[in-house]
């Protein structure tokens, strides 16, 4: 019996998103962080410096594909946990907590997603990089054109 390559669609899309979705949201349910926390938390850990509010919702809203409303809530999540820290005026950093927690559970994905991409040749990864980025920003403009 031979099995036959499956075309990217929809489907396998959806089946290796969650697939490496779910062993994230293993990860982080040990230290007690949803995926969108992950999410926003990251944002914030990786800039130079404090994120204007804004900035940071409209960047999750964009990444999960969110309401503003929800994202906010996101934040103030991380600022009840201590995780990031409100300045003024209106700016999110990150606290020492949230910086330990971002590069710890960074650190335990971290080889997991190493054995996951492990043996596909960087061409290949090349080549879905491009196709699904096409696919993204083609989502991302019919997203915008049917509205809130």
């Amino acid at each position: 019996m031979t099995t036959t390559t499956p075309l990217l669609d929809p489907r396998v899309i959806a089946l290796a998103h969650y697939a490496a979705r779910g062993v994230l949201e293993r990860v982080l349910a040990r230290h007690g962080v949803t995926f969108q926390q992950s999410v926003t938390l990251r944002v914030v850990a990786v800039a130079d410096g404090p994120v204007g509010r804004d900035r940071l919702v409209d960047s999750v809203v964009g990444s999960l594909k969110i309401g503003a409303a929800e994202a906010h809530a996101v934040v103030d999540e991380l600022i009840d946990a201590q995780l990031v820290a409100l300045t003024e005026p209106s700016q999110v950093r990150i606290t020492d907590a949230g910086r330990e927690l971002y590069e710890r559970t960074s650190a335990e994905t971290a080889p997991i997603t190493a054995r996951i991409y492990d043996g596909i040749p960087t061409e290949d990864l090349a080549v879905a990089g491009r196709v699904l980025t096409l696919i993204t920003d083609r989502a991302d403009a019919e997203l915008a054109t049917l509205g809130k």
